[in-house]
């Protein structure tokens, strides 16, 4: 029997190495946010499945902190208000659910990040569009080749896998290096790391 856990580790391995060509685009996503904040503008996540759990986890550490001890940055889940979601997804329909919460939310200037693993999800699409139409900068974690959410991303961060775990693992990395760019220049270092 093939052992399970090493090839696991290994594809692990192989698609974080694979990630070095994305680090220019990170820092520029970075330093977006860094100056959306600098604006006391507003980052807002949403996802499905995992990956509403990994566009929360962005906004914790926003609105938290990363490690340092620091201020508190503004940043809204839209996947975790199970009375918004319900209402929009009963009422209208559940390709609405972030779009129609970015239309109601989102000013120009703020930053609006998308996590998926396919970009095919009408709803993550939908929700990216109207972040465009709101004046939003749009940021795509995704991966592969973005599907359509791509189409409507400023900025794209593509793991280059289609395997769903591999990709949520690299998101994971990605968001925690943004998350130390922001909590240095939020703590007041003079170039985060």
């Amino acid at each position: 029997m093939p052992d399970r856990i090493r090839a696991q580790l290994d594809s692990h391995v192989e698609v974080a190495r694979a990630l070095e060509p994305l680090l220019p685009e990170l820092r520029r996503v970075g330093d977006l946010l860094i100056a959306a904040f600098g604006r006391r503008n507003i980052l807002y996540t949403f996802g499905n499945g995992g990956s509403a759990a990994d566009a929360q986890h962005l906004t914790g550490e926003i609105i938290g902190h990363y490690v340092r001890v620091r201020r508190p940055l503004g940043a809204v889940t839209l996947s975790t208000d199970p009375s918004a979601l319900t209402c929009i997804a009963n009422d209208f329909d559940f390709s609405e659910v972030f779009a129609r919460q970015v239309e109601a939310l989102v000013r120009p200037g703020d930053v609006v990040a998308a996590f998926t693993t396919s970009g095919t999800s009408p709803n993550v699409v939908a929700g990216l569009k109207s972040a465009r139409s709101s004046g939003a900068t749009t940021v795509l974690f995704g991966g592969g080749d973005g599907g359509r959410a791509r189409e409507f991303a400023d900025h794209a961060l593509l793991v280059p896998s289609t395997s769903t775990p591999r990709i949520q693992e690299a998101h994971t990395f990605l968001l925690h290096a943004i998350s130390e760019m922001v909590d240095a220049w939020a703590g007041g270092e003079k170039e985060p790391a």
